[in-house]
Parts: structure tokens; sequence; C-alpha cells
């Protein structure tokens, strides 16, 4: 591992509890900043209602962290929308933002469009499939945000087990290998592992620190986001992370670690096209020709948190929000 990304380690990794809910209310009202958070959602109605419930209760009702909690529906078929709505979200459908421009599938396209709906100086995205879903995923990731001027972009690490009831995450009926981020033992799921952590690792060994890459629980300061192009689809993580190394520095991104992460699993079939995503989305990117190093960064749970192991190693998108004229209209009215 660089010696950079070890430093960036130690400076800039964090756990949710390190920053008690007093003291980010206390750094928002200072700061005078807004928070916004986004839901992606698709056919969630299992799970969108209990997020958005704890979100309300904990983090708006309870502590006013969140200024804004929106769920953008992508299309659903079944009643997530009904659910997100009752359970007390402003709910958007993805077809209704920038009308003008026909949408394109894709979980990056409603993480675009999502911008011309908010209006948070930070805006925190959570996918909406989790189960168990603790406040710590949206405080986490504000967090440092909200405290630290010079931090800009902040993505949440966790423990991922491969069922609900085998927390050591050793036995996995199904073959689907803990889904595109799932965790075991402070491991990625196979798309981590197997594509993501190996392009990050040889093309960008300045995110080689990044525990989960590719987790749908991130946080940014919106004055970055607007300068950032989107991959329609699931190439967006991977692509968020390293346009924002390169807009804004390593220093100025940061993650937290917050628990234990549970989700619905993808199949092989949707594992595979994820990967193809993900890696012409590195593809798109590597002509910048960046410094390639024969190395790969994996992790461990250690006593006192996530160990780095280093091993030698024998899209469609969308532009910056900021270019959109509907958004910046709307940005100054």
């Amino acid at each position: 591992m660089l010696e950079e990304v070890e430093r960036w380690l130690t400076r800039r990794s964090w756990s949710a509890a390190d920053r008690t809910l007093d003291r980010l209310l206390v750094a928002k009202a200072a700061r005078g900043t807004t928070v916004s958070v986004v839901l992606p959602a698709l056919d969630e109605e299992a799970t969108v209602g209990a997020i958005v419930s704890v979100i309300r209760r904990e983090l708006m009702e309870r502590a006013p962290l969140v200024d804004e909690l929106v769920v953008i529906d992508s299309g659903s078929t079944d009643r997530t929308a009904e659910v997100a709505a009752a359970a007390g979200a402003r709910v958007v459908h993805r077809d209704a933002i920038l009308p003008r421009l026909p949408a394109l599938p894709g979980k990056g396209e409603v993480l675009w469009r999502s911008l011309l709906v908010t209006s948070g100086d930070v805006v925190c995205f959570v996918d909406a499939d989790l189960r168990r879903f603790s406040a710590d995923f949206v405080s986490g990731t504000v967090g440092p945000l909200l405290t630290d001027a010079d931090v800009q972009f902040v993505k949440a690490m966790y423990d991922r087990p491969l069922r609900e009831d085998d927390p050591g995450g050793e036995d996995d009926p199904d073959g689907e290998g803990g889904g595109m981020n799932g965790t075991v033992g402070g491991q990625g799921g196979r798309v981590t592992e197997l594509v993501a952590r190996p392009l990050l690792n040889l093309h960008w060994p300045r995110l080689a620190g990044f525990v989960q890459p590719l987790g749908g629980e991130y946080a940014a300061r919106r004055s970055l986001l607007e300068r950032l192009p989107f991959p329609v689809g699931y190439g967006v993580e991977l692509g968020l992370l390293v346009d924002a190394l390169h807009t804004v520095g390593l220093d100025a991104l940061g993650q937290v670690d917050v628990g234990v992460r549970l989700h619905r699993h993808q199949d092989d079939r949707a594992l595979g096209r994820m990967a193809a995503a993900i890696y012409r989305t590195a593809q798109l990117r590597l002509s910048r020709a960046h410094l390639v190093r024969p190395e790969l960064t994996q992790f461990d749970r250690g006593e006192n948190g996530f160990v780095p192991r280093t091993y030698s190693v024998d899209t469609e998108e969308r532009p910056p929000i900021r270019e959109i004229a509907e958004y910046t209209s709307g940005r100054a009215a």
C-alpha cells in the first residue's frame, strides 16, 4: 500500500461512534448546513418503509439532523411509492424529473436526477433494500462533512454477513456470495473483490484504502456532486469515487465504519451485469493514463477495526449536473 494511503487510513477512517448526534447538531447549526437524504428505489416495498421511518424518527423528529428525505421511485410495480410516502418521505417519480430528457434505466440515472429535486448542501444516498437499518448509515457518513470543512465525500464501510442468521458469513446456500456489495469479515462481495478492488488497486492505487468502494451508502457536498459526471448504471459508485479523487484529492475523501449491512442479494446474472458496467466505467477513465501498480489491498476485521493486507498481483454517463439549464436556473431561483 502506498505510504500516502497508509497515512490517509489513520486520518480519514472513522467510526460512526466518533461523532455524537449532539456534536453533529452543533456543527450543523454553526455552519448553517442543510442535509438531504435520497433513497433510490425500485420495487422495494418490503424494506423502504422501515428505512424511511428510522430516518424520520431518529434524525428528523428526535434530532433535527436531516432536513429533507426523498425517495426517488424509478418505476416500481409494487407499493414502494405508497409505503414510502406513508412512512414520511417525499416521493418523486424518476420520469417526473427533467421530463424533456427521457430517462435511462439504471441506479446512477436516479441519483443524478435526484439533485434536481433536492436542495441540501450535503446529499446522502442510501440504498432502499437494507434490512435492520440503523440511523448510523446516515449520521455516520454525514458526520465528517458537518465537522470538517476539508472533507468532501464520505463512504460507509461495514461487515456484510451472507445471511441474517449467519453473522460469520460462512454459509451461502444460495450461492450468491454476498451480492454486489456484500462483505464477510470486512471483505467485499464478488464484484468488489474480483472486479472493483483489482481495478482500483492497479489503476487508482490511492483509492486502495476504501473498504467498500461499491457501497451504496455515502454522502457528499452538493458543490462536489454538481461537478461530477454520473454513470447511469451500476458503475455510478466507482465512477463517482474515481472522479472525486481527481477533482478534490484523496485527503478530501473519507470512510466511516457503520457496523453491519444486510440487504437483498443479487443472482449471478445480475452480478455479471454489474461487473460489466463497472468495468466499462473504469475503462472510460483509463484513458487518463493514471499510475498502474501490480498490488492488491484487501481487508480483514481486526480487534481495532479493519486491517489492510496487501498482496502482489502475478457505459453511458450523464454530464455534471451544473451543465443542465434546469438545474442552474432552479438553484438561482
